[in-house]
């Protein structure tokens, strides 16, 4: 449960320390020590505009870690992601080749095919019991199957909805991209959810003890499915920017999010076998991710290079965590 709940209310000092996330502070740490170490390669990488776009870009996997937290908060993982992004992606522009109509149904079309996608893990996971990595896996991989299927295994030819490049590239308010807007008010609305909602408690309850959090009449099957449906309509909705930003969908478009997504999540202080974390914190890990991102591409570092770095991340992270678990 939230720390908001506890009683009786301590001092404002003492609650305030124990609101405090080291985690948080470290990241945030990182990110002041990467925009330092990044104005020594290039002197435009702490400029407003370097980091607007770099903002920008990070709001495709600040979206997607939005609903990978909801997931990792219960003790679960979507490993779906990849071609979650990409099915939603290739269902907007494929529904926008039918004309207006089209066009307007194309973001919510792509949106539904990921909240359905999430809605099969959900139901594996919550009410059928199956581990979340083998479903999510399998489901990954039907969804691949399926897009090459559609695509006879070439490259997709619909393109992108005018609507679609405007959520992704315009500028509703000058000078801020659109998709830092959109990336905005699913923050505002998931700090809202898991502060101040049953639903956001019941996240951390089942993460801590789901058996506790059954027994306290917490419907733990119905949370679950509903953090996977969350976690499938975010991942298409990024999907559906990616394809307005490049102005198409492309296969293999979400790979390179999945190790991302998880890394940035518990690199914010979410604790990746459930219970504990703030949204506040997967802000910091989004933008940690994607400045070490930047960095390592201007040191023209290998993708393999930069797999390597996420997945230490995560066994670092899965070793500290499985320990503070066991001590309580």
């Amino acid at each position: 449960m939230t720390d908001e709940t506890t009683s009786p209310l301590p001092s404002s000092p003492a609650r305030a320390r124990r609101r405090f996330d080291p985690a948080v502070a470290i990241a945030f740490g990182c990110i002041l020590l990467l925009l330092l170490a990044g104005s020594f390669y290039s002197r435009n990488f702490l400029s407003p505009d370097y980091l607007l776009q770099q903002l920008k870009v990070a709001a495709f996997l600040g979206i997607i870690a939005t609903g990978m937290m909801d997931v990792i908060l219960i003790g679960q993982i979507d490993l779906s992601v990849p071609w979650v992004v990409t099915t939603g992606a290739m269902a907007a522009c494929a529904v926008n080749s039918y004309g207006p109509a089209g066009a307007v149904l194309a973001v919510p079309f792509g949106v539904l095919c990921g909240a359905a996608i999430g809605a099969v893990n959900g139901l594996a996971v919550g009410y059928m019991r199956v581990p979340s990595m083998i479903v999510t896996l399998a489901t990954n991989a039907v969804a691949q199957g399926l897009m090459v299927v559609y695509t006879g295994g070439f490259s997709p030819q619909d393109s992108a909805s005018p609507f679609m490049r405007t959520l992704a590239t315009g500028n509703l308010i000058p000078g801020v991209p659109n998709g830092v807007l959109v990336w905005g008010a699913i923050a505002a609305l998931a700090v809202f959810v898991l502060r101040r909602t049953t639903f956001g408690r019941s996240l951390y309850a089942i993460g801590n003890r789901e058996r506790a959090a059954y027994l306290s009449g917490i419907n733990t099957r119905r949370i679950a499915m509903l953090a996977f449906v969350i976690s499938g309509a975010l991942s298409a909705l990024a999907g559906v920017l990616l394809a307005g930003y490049a102005s198409k969908a492309s296969q293999s478009m979400g790979d390179a999010y999945l190790l991302p997504a998880i890394a940035a999540v518990v690199l914010g202080g979410t604790h990746v076998l459930g219970g504990k974390g703030s949204y506040l914190g997967t802000i910091a890990g989004v933008i940690l991710i994607t400045l070490l991102q930047s960095i390592l591409s201007v040191m023209q570092m290998e993708e393999a290079g930069r797999q390597l770095i996420y997945g230490f991340v995560i066994i670092g992270m899965l070793l500290l965590y499985g320990r503070q678990k066991a001590a309580q």
